[in-house]
């Protein structure tokens, strides 16, 4: 949660990154092995090793008066924490971030340095923070009253090392509150401004990662190995899609998905259901229940329902497609609903004799928020923008995975936001030239049939639609064709595979 807000990491990049201090693997001169302890836990128990270890760094680094006589202790706050580990700390206190920075990535720089300062921030002297609130009648008869609030930093403690972050909370939350001026008990105050300002009561802001997590934290629903796997999913299924401002927002078929398993199995989906479900998983770990009459339980009657579901909801129960009026033309109902790939518009029936015409609907179009108007605006895609440097016609279009651009046989995805319906000839260039030189930067060898290529976890080989990792040591600018073929070949399968050996992807052209 802390990395999400601070460090603005998805749930799933903090927990990768956090498996990489956990395995170490960094040259670190006179150390070896991890730097953080094992990260998939929610105790707050710290060893007695990483108590004591800890008032030595607070001394060193920020002086006597900032540490603790006596080390203090902190209970888990949910009963079935998982207390198989101690709570996630750096494994020798005594490595500072700036030490290791040079060995690590910047994500793990950024990580590592959280969870050093949470951890010593945890055993440093409590702050002291004066408060102070101004009560001001104002009026003949002294019917307003205006309040005003300020605080000031006496002793920062713990603040020295760390400040929590604050979820929502705008740039400059981090400063200090405003000084109030020095006042006495009754004294008369002369009215300088008056500014008016109306405020409207906002809707609760929809849930980031960080307060998802939170969420599930406070339900009982989850565990510290579970959380990023959930919010990756609902992501990678196109449940939900990232705003810019971090939060989660519903899509079209995050929402018909919600609306089907509500309607079908909402005992299964109920937070109360699947808080009590990992209960008895609790149970199961500590022995006090069997795991076989458990799932037997819960399977049976599941399934029996999934038969019966399957067998009486249909398709147009499902999809729940909404009319939005005629098509001028053709006089055909039109109307939007959810596809096989996803939202889409149609004109026409499957009923009748001609068949229905499909268009794709815009990511930023709602499902149940569309206009007649807007839908039929889909249909004026593609659009033939125009010819390239090279001649070839330049289309844009809206597809499976959003808007793009498509010069021949190439395809260039258009940034989040930009709507196909107005992108010019001109923008659509500059799309292609940045893509095409990005995909120049990205290539070290192109043999054909077989590219070198520099990903974001480095440089390796793709062959068709085949990626073969290069053997470390190897300079992936020293490779020709015949070494890549070598590891093509000698590249050992994926696990589990049995099928033929490696092969070369066949020329696609002569």
């Amino acid at each position: 949660q802390e990395a999400s807000v601070k460090l603005g990491n998805s749930v799933k990049r903090t927990m990768v990154v956090a498996q990489q201090l956990y395995e170490g693997n960094f040259e670190i001169p006179d150390y070896s092995g991890g730097l953080i302890t094992y990260m998939r836990t929610d105790s707050v128990v710290l060893a007695e090793q990483a108590l004591t270890q800890a008032q030595e760094v607070i001394s060193n680094e920020y002086g006597i008066k900032f540490g603790l006589k006596e080390p203090r202790f902190f209970k888990n706050r949910s009963a079935n924490a998982q207390e198989a580990h101690e709570a996630i700390r750096p494994v020798d206190l005594s490595l500072k971030p700036s030490t290791v920075k040079e060995h690590l990535s910047a994500d793990q720089f950024r990580l590592y340095s959280l969870v050093w300062k949470r951890t010593l921030a945890s055993q440093m002297a409590a702050a002291e923070i004066a408060r102070t609130t101004l009560k001001i009648e104002a009026g003949v008869t002294k019917e307003c009253l205006f309040v005003a609030k300020g605080q000031r930093v006496v002793f920062p403690g713990f603040l020295q090392a760390y400040t929590e972050g604050l979820e929502g909370s705008s740039p400059a939350a981090g400063e200090k509150d405003m000084i109030l001026p020095k006042v006495e008990k009754d004294q008369q105050l002369q009215l300088k401004k008056l500014n008016l300002e109306q405020l409207f009561t906002k809707p609760p802001p929809r849930y980031t990662e960080a307060s998802l997590v939170k969420k599930m934290e406070s339900e009982g629903i989850g565990r510290p190995s579970t959380y990023a796997p959930t919010i990756s999913t609902i992501q990678d299924r196109g449940y939900v899609e990232v705003t810019p401002e971090k939060q989660l927002k519903p899509t079209s078929i995050g929402e018909v998905v919600t609306d089907f398993l509500t309607d079908h199995f909402a005992e299964i989906v109920n937070l109360g259901f699947t808080a009590k479900i990992e209960r008895n998983l609790d149970r199961i770990a500590n022995g006090e229940e069997k795991w076989v009459e458990m799932m037997g339980n819960f399977y049976q009657p599941f399934h029996q329902r999934v038969v019966e579901k399957g067998e009486s909801v249909t398709r147009a129960e499902v999809i729940k497609r909404r009319e939005l009026g005629s098509d001028p033309e053709s006089g055909k109902p039109v109307s939007v609903s959810i596809g096989r790939y996803g939202p889409m518009v149609q004109i026409g029936t499957h009923e009748d004799e001609e068949k229905p015409r499909f268009a794709s609907l815009p990511g930023n179009l709602n499902l149940n928020e569309v206009t007649f108007e807007e839908a039929m605006e889909c249909f004026a895609l593609p659009r033939t923008l125009g010819n390239y440097e090279n001649g070839e016609q330049i289309i844009v279009n809206n597809g499976r995975y959003g808007p793009y651009v498509k010069l021949g046989k190439k395809f260039f995805s258009l940034p989040k936001g930009d709507d196909p319906l107005n992108t010019d000839l001109a923008q659509a260039m500059e799309i292609i030239r940045e893509g095409l030189e990005k995909k120049a930067k990205s290539t070290i060898h192109d043999f054909g049939d077989i590219l070198v290529l520099e990903g974001r976890y480095g440089a390796y080989i793709k062959s068709g639609r085949k990626n073969y990792k290069i053997p470390k040591g190897v300079d992936p600018e020293s490779l020709d064709e015949a070494a890549c073929h070598k590891i093509i070949v000698e590249a050992p399968p994926p696990k589990g595979y049995k099928g033929e050996k490696n092969k070369i992807a066949k020329k696609r052209t002569a």
